[in-house]
């Protein structure tokens, strides 16, 4: 840690953090003493995470009574998002604390959490009453009526007659989707002839599973969901109000709500999480299973886990711990999850289950045979790696420079760096990769809080590869993925292809500890840490990377386009800013890139599939409104619909004709020595293969290398002359 903090941070911020985490109780001795002694557990736990926020953030909100009311709403939404647990009066009932929150994380007595923790309690306790009721009479899907599964623009029930209406139609809607998923898969049987069910039958059964996954979620409410749990929910709103990156994270003894399935046991490669009694991924493990077949992402739901072929139970209203024991199993063996995607599509995907294989989150590269025989080297990097605690251990910047030594024993004649999805990771290992490319200059500036900016800088004049260079990005490619891309760009020393923007995250956080002896007559108490915002990174052109991202130089319509997932997509994501440029000097490649970029986008404005990704993202994004209906054939035809497009989406982005993809020989060798890495090989090749976005930068990359050959031979008259 020491060594990332001395090269990232100036002296005096270095100062700064280095008593945020190694003295704490001094920095928040002084700031307590003008404040009144905590009387318990939760206030203490308010008042060290206000004073951090205040007194460590890069840019903090004012906590003033603008932010309590943030905060309150955040809440409530976090206890109910549905709106169909608290009633109006409620809400009217709570409006006191709009103007107090503040002056609870200031020191004040602690009445906000307390009251709306009660009170929410007893409106859980009401309802669990009546859903039972309301799932023993079969429902009608003939009425035209609909369910809003959004409720931003909702209000909460005026009584418990509306509360109960609310809860109908909820009910209602989960039943017609186990309907209808009876249906469908009756309608499979009758190919393999074998017995039918009745409408009246199916429709009970639906509604008995809808009243088992209720049943799950109310006893998980009564005896696993506490006061202590709610609490950490009231703490991540204030600090998310902040900004959507500061986080706490309650003592070790919490739920282990975001458990990786990875490491000792074997599994699929994820972290859960739960929300709204449903299973979502938090992220995914780069080279694991759930990785590696490129269909499940951060923000999915799991509906259902089957063992193999067997029956699949249906995950709604499991605990994330229940989730784990279920997903996990012995290595080789098939689990196939019900995936929810957010675009409301729902997929059956199958996975075996292995042991994370740390070879397959490091680079690795291959060859293109391009247009012409001219071969293209392909780097793949999933994430910005490096063992701090090995001096000898993997870092990617070496490992990177070794695959373009080996890509130029094959005599490639371009570069394609595929950063899609890589979501950052080692900041010291971006600036040695754009040294790989580049003579010696600036790379990144960070920026703590009222300081001058600090200047990364590559300083060795050796440059590795001066070749034609692209790079690929996608809108999950976040953090040092975006300081590399945008150091190539700036430096014009290679192009950017990808989506409309990266993700857009050019913030910092550690991780803090409030482990504190502040109120001194006691022993140090765990009260969780604090992973805090307390830097910024600015492109050398000195724009941010934050919130706007990197634009790539060359745009290609993807399939995730609509989905709302980037960091400007929060709305309480810190803003874009700029800071002065510093000195650089742009790549002189001897031959015109906007050439290049204007006849990418005539070749792209011509390609169909192109074409019609963008139609049917654009068509998504407008339909994708959470407003379901009610009636049957309603509802089957605009689930139909929505499942059409995806699958058009799906079958567009794979190439008609494959690339003439191989492994390098020396890799070869190694990986026909052991059967797992050719299996996990083959699949590495096959999705590359088909990869509409990977064909159409080796179209790209075929433009610059027949510019840059011409530019050589040029050169190459001029010293003759």
């Amino acid at each position: 840690m020491s060594k990332l903090l001395s090269y990232m941070f100036t002296k005096k911020s270095l100062f700064i953090i280095l008593v945020l985490i190694l003295g704490s109780s001094v920095f928040f001795a002084v700031r307590s003493s003008s404040h009144k002694t905590p009387e318990n557990r939760y206030e203490k736990i308010l008042a060290l995470i206000g004073e951090m926020l205040e007194d460590g953030h890069f840019s903090p909100k004012k906590i003033d009574d603008n932010f309590s009311k943030e905060v309150l709403t955040r809440f409530l939404k976090s206890l109910d998002p549905d709106k169909i647990y608290f009633l109006a009066s409620d809400i009217d009932q709570f409006k006191k604390f709009e103007k107090r929150i503040d002056d609870e994380i200031h020191g004040a007595k602690l009445e906000s959490f307390y009251l709306i923790n009660e009170v929410f309690k007893k409106r859980v306790s009401e309802v669990a009453v009546y859903y039972k009721e309301i799932l023993k009479s079969p429902f009608d899907f003939n009425i035209d009526e609909t369910y809003v599964d959004e409720s931003d623009n909702l209000p909460y029930p005026k009584n418990e007659a509306a509360r109960k209406e609310a809860w109908r139609k909820k009910l209602k809607f989960h039943t017609l989707e186990k309907y209808v998923e009876l249906i469908e898969q009756q309608e499979k049987n009758k190919i393999r002839e074998q017995p039918a069910l009745s409408k009246q039958e199916m429709e009970k059964q639906a509604r008995e599973k809808v009243s088992k996954i209720y049943d799950r979620m109310f006893d998980r409410f009564r005896n696993r969901f506490k006061d202590d749990d709610r609490f950490n929910l009231f703490v991540n709103d204030i600090t998310e109000t902040m900004d959507p990156h500061t986080t706490y994270f309650p003592p070790i003894e919490k739920r282990s709500f975001d458990e990786q399935m990875s490491g000792e046991f074997y599994g699929i490669g994820a972290t859960l999480m739960e929300e709204d009694g449903n299973i979502k991924i938090g992220t995914v493990v780069t080279g694991s299973p759930a990785s590696k077949s490129g269909e499940i992402r951060a923000g999915d739901y799991i509906l259902k886990v089957a063992q193999g072929a067997e029956e699949p139970q249906d995950l709604s209203g499991f605990s994330v711990e229940d989730a784990v024991r279920i997903i996990r199993g012995k290595k080789g063996t098939e689990v196939r999850l019900t995936i929810k995607k957010a675009d409301g599509t729902v997929k059956v995907i199958s996975l075996i289950r292995e042991k994370i294989n740390l070879d397959d989150t490091y680079a690795k590269s291959l060859i293109i045979q391009g247009p012409d025989n001219y071969k293209i080297g392909y780097i793949y990097l999933p994430e910005f790696y490096a063992n701090f605690n090995d001096p000898n251990g993997a870092r990617c910047a070496n490992d990177v420079a070794k695959e373009i030594i080996k890509l130029k024993m094959e005599k490639v004649s371009g570069i394609i760096l595929d950063l899609r999805t890589n979501g950052g990771g080692s900041l010291m290992d971006v600036v040695q990769m754009v040294g790989l490319f580049i003579e010696d200059g600036p790379v990144v500036q960070v920026k703590s809080r009222d300081e001058i900016p600090t200047i990364l800088r590559d300083r060795d004049n050796n440059i590795l590869w001066n070749g034609p260079l692209t790079v690929m990005v996608n809108e999950f490619s976040a953090s040092a993925s975006e300081i590399f891309a945008a150091a190539i760009q700036d430096y014009k020393r290679g192009l950017v292809i990808g989506s409309t923007s990266t993700y857009g995250k050019g913030t910092v956080q550690p991780s803090l500890e409030l482990e504190r002896n502040t109120w001194s007559t006691s022993e140090p108490v765990d009260l969780g840490s604090l992973k805090l915002t307390l830097q910024k990174f600015y492109r050398i052109s000195g724009g941010s990377t934050q919130l706007k991202g990197v634009v790539p130089d060359i745009i290609l319509p993807d399939q995730y386009e609509y989905l709302q997932y980037r960091e400007k997509d929060d709305p309480a994501a810190l803003g874009w800013d700029e800071i002065n440029s510093t000195q650089y000097k742009i790549w002189n490649s001897e031959y015109n890139l906007s050439e290049v970029i204007q006849r990418t986008n005539e070749r792209i404005r011509q390609n169909s599939s192109f074409l019609k990704i963008k139609e049917h993202t654009d068509w998504l994004s407008k339909n994708n409104q959470k407003v379901y209906s009610l009636k049957l054939d309603q509802f089957r035809k605009e689930k139909k619909a929505l499942s059409e497009t995806v699958r058009q989406i799906d079958t567009l982005t794979k190439l008609p004709e494959a690339l003439n993809i191989m492994n390098l020989k020396d890799d070869l060798v190694r990986i026909e020595q052991d059967s797992l890495k050719k299996e996990r090989n083959n699949l590495f090749l096959k999705l590359r293969k088909n990869d509409l976005h990977l064909g159409e930068t080796v179209n790209i990359m075929y433009d610059m290398i027949q510019q840059y050959y011409i530019a050589l031979n040029k050169q190459a008259g001029r010293s003759k002359e």
